[in-house]
């Protein structure tokens, strides 16, 4: 059996296991109701291009609908008791955590990651509705002491109303949970505009919704058209805040059309992270963080390494074992256990990475692994790739790259790297890889990002503020700031009727 036949098998039987489990449902969710339309269009498997379920195609009309189901219904549901919204949300993870297999089989069917990976996402996307049930109860107000006499000031949190919610195709199911955890908890409602490409993870989250006996209208999902729906959710009075996450691109077009409505806008954009290895970093580690901070979701990750800036006199030997690890990276279908790169979603995406990589050796980049050739996989395919002897002029040093091709360069100096390193508008997370303390504190302090890790590639969970600076967007999502971002304070200041002499 040829390689397409056994990978067409494989999308065959796991649409078909989906189908049979009731978990591929092809309508939007709009005010506790399945809705549907004429307009029914196919989804396809990235890593194949073969179509394996279909989605209805809903219009800006539908928008509307979802938006007023979404306030009448934030209104009683800002009325239950925080403890109670939290006992919802808390029904809502178990029945994802139920059903968790078979969600990750949907990511990796419409998003193409590879099966264990898809897991993760869901486990992860899970803890962010359990951090938020908890949250629900902790959404503290201040008294203050009065500032004049006879008086009591009382400074409280309340919900903002109705939430817009654009996620992106990286991450199907965890962008969505964590927005929409924490603006119910809140006591908002939420209507979620999925990315075209993955909509069936955003369904199943409704699906799991329904199961756990959410009211009617609180958690609303419309598929359709990206720029069509999301100007109509944008356009709307009543949507007080906006969430996307996104291109830093589409973020300034949302920011720029939310000023309309004086819209509350979060935005989690692009990311460029540099990587940075000094010469007392253990070597070793340093590779196996590389590789772990760079190729998870085969690269197509805001948080992924795009810049590695290794110091002068480690150079040499770190692109040996680097190369060496990159070389053994399996390239293959998302539903073969022993798939570690996955196809692109996009293929926009694969041929963006081929074109990086055929400028940085037009320009003199070294090619220790991979190929500027197509990958015989398929156009979605894009080859695990190492380029040495990059320089910052390079495309691949200036713009985000979102694919399996990791760019080396030297430095010689902290204060070089530093400079080199904030040389980006993309200020989201940083990775530094050191043995000495005092340089782990002045680098982390010194680097313009909203996340440092520290010699580790992985940070992020519900219980850490994740966002940016500069232009990788706005606001935090997770920890006890995830939720402020759906919440208005409220001063009220009572006269007691006390006397004053």
């Amino acid at each position: 059996m040829t390689v397409e036949a056994l990978w067409s098998k494989k999308v065959h039987e796991a649409s078909a296991q989906l189908k049979a489990a009731g978990m591929l449902e092809k309508s939007s969710f709009i005010g506790g109701v399945w809705v549907s339309c004429g307009d029914v269009r196919p989804l396809t498997d990235p890593a194949t291009g073969l179509s394996f379920a279909e989605a209805a195609w809903m219009t800006p009309e539908h928008v509307d609908c979802a938006v007023v189901h979404a306030q009448r219904a934030q209104k009683k549901w800002a009325g239950v008791l925080a403890r109670q919204r939290g006992d919802a949300l808390r029904r809502w993870a178990v029945a994802c955590r139920e059903h968790e297999h078979d969600i990750a089989r949907i990511i990796t069917l419409e998003q193409g990651k590879p099966l264990a990976e898809a897991l993760g996402e869901v486990r992860y996307g899970i803890g962010f509705i359990e951090w938020f049930a908890a949250e629900a109860e902790r959404a503290y107000g201040d008294t203050i002491p009065p500032h004049k006499p006879g008086i009591s000031v009382v400074v409280e949190l309340q919900p903002v109303g109705v939430v817009g919610i654009v996620t992106p195709w990286n991450f199907p199911f965890a962008m969505i949970t964590r927005k929409a955890a924490a603006a119910l908890a809140a006591g908002c409602s939420v209507v979620v505009k999925p990315a075209p490409e993955t909509p069936l993870s955003a369904f199943a989250l409704a699906r799991m919704a329904q199961e756990a006996q959410l009211p009617p209208g609180v958690f609303n999902v419309v598929h359709g058209d990206g720029p069509a729906l999301v100007h109509r959710l944008n356009d709307h009075t009543v949507v007080r805040a906006l969430s996307f996450t996104g291109s830093t691109e589409v973020g300034r077009i949302l920011m720029r059309d939310a000023a309309a409505t004086v819209k509350r806008v979060s935005l989690e954009l692009g990311g460029h992270a540099p990587f940075i290895v000094f010469d007392e970093a253990p070597l070793e580690k340093a590779v196996n963080d590389c590789m772990a901070a760079k190729f998870a979701t085969s690269g197509q990750d805001c948080l992924a390494v795009n810049r590695v800036y290794v110091q002068r006199g480690k150079y040499a030997e770190f692109c040996g074992l680097l190369a060496d690890k990159v070389r053994e990276l399996r390239v293959g279908h998302g539903l073969d256990e022993a798939t570690q790169i996955g196809p692109m979603t996009r293929r926009s995406v694969a041929e963006k990475c081929r074109r990086q990589i055929e400028d940085a050796v037009d320009c003199g980049g070294r090619l220790l692994v991979g190929t500027t050739q197509p990958n015989p996989l398929g156009g979605n395919f894009v080859t695990p790739t190492l380029i040495s002897d990059v320089t910052e002029g390079m495309q691949i040093a200036r713009d985000e790259t979102f694919g399996p091709v990791v760019a080396v360069m030297p430095f010689d100096s902290e204060e070089e790297v530093i400079a080199r390193a904030n040389n980006n508008e993309l200020g989201l997370a940083a990775y530094v890889q050191t043995e000495s303390l005092g340089r782990a504190h002045r680098v982390s302090k010194a680097l313009e990002y909203g996340m440092v890790a520290v010699n580790t590639p992985s940070f992020t969970g519900p219980s850490i503020p994740f966002g940016g600076w500069k232009q990788a967007g706005l606001g935090r999502e997770g920890s006890r700031h995830g939720i402020a971002e759906f919440m208005e304070l409220k001063y009220t200041c009572i006269h007691t009727g006390a006397n004053h002499n």
